[in-house]
């Protein structure tokens, strides 16, 4: 769900000349919102690869995003929110139309039920609009606390952190957590993260984990934060 940053391999040896190697987690956490700043810049929404124009199409893309690619995802909306720009117009599609159109991105028919009912549940409930609270955000179908986070954190620059496979897998790496189930990581992260970079930070990491910390084969020593990750295959060679 990101795009932007430009990422420096030559970088990583640069930053960390002359920094303290954090010791805690919370000082892990410190420099590598710093950091990856650097490495991957802008807002929450400038790292956001998903186009949309408004929350709702936020939602939308975030819903069938799931299993697929942003590119995929980036294909089929132009189309599908061309047909269907507000809730009121999707909560009344034909569940076949949608279908057609979103059946590239995979599960179609189970993302197009989630589509529709989430639309009315918008009519519904919140006069079309999509609220701005994740207590509200949850309760509409097709919406789990990860999407919730992105469209808070994208959207409405409210505090959110979203934890995908990339975040959870590189802040175990980081020392940061050691929890697996996606909301155990996120609130343990939110006591090590200011609200204001939560998002931000979500993003960046799936970006870095993409691009530099790869699941199969990570790439430390491209990485800015080699110095002070406990998982780096550089740091036996550096003591």
């Amino acid at each position: 769900m990101l795009t932007g940053g430009k990422h420096s391999p030559n970088r990583a040896a640069h930053n960390v000349l002359f920094v303290a190697i954090p010791r805690t987690p919370k000082g892990r956490a410190r420099e590598t919102v710093a950091r990856l700043a650097v490495e991957y810049p802008g807002s929450a929404r400038e790292l956001c690869a998903l186009r949309h124009d408004n929350p709702f199409q936020l939602l939308a893309a975030t819903i069938l995003s799931a299993q697929t690619t942003d590119e995929r995802v980036n294909m089929v909306t132009p189309e599908l929110f061309r047909r269907y720009p507000t809730a009121a117009d999707l909560a009344a599609a034909n569940p076949e139309d949608v279908e057609t159109i979103v059946q590239s991105t995979g599960f179609f028919r189970n993302k197009t039920k989630s589509l529709i009912a989430m639309a009315q549940a918008l009519e519904e409930r919140f006069d079309g609009q999509v609220p701005a609270t994740i207590e509200e955000l949850v309760t509409l179908p097709g919406v789990g606390r990860k999407t919730a986070n992105v469209i808070l954190s994208v959207d409405f620059d409210k505090p959110g952190l979203p934890v995908d496979t990339h975040v959870g897998r590189i802040t175990r790496l980081l020392g940061l957590t050691t929890q697996t189930d996606p909301v155990k990581v996120e609130l343990e992260l939110n006591k090590l993260v200011p609200a204001e970079e939560r998002g931000k930070l979500s993003l960046r990491l799936i970006l870095h984990g993409r691009r530099v910390c790869i699941a199969r084969r990570p790439r430390c020593e491209d990485c800015v934060l080699n110095d002070f990750c406990p998982s780096s295959t550089l740091r036996a060679r550096k003591r």
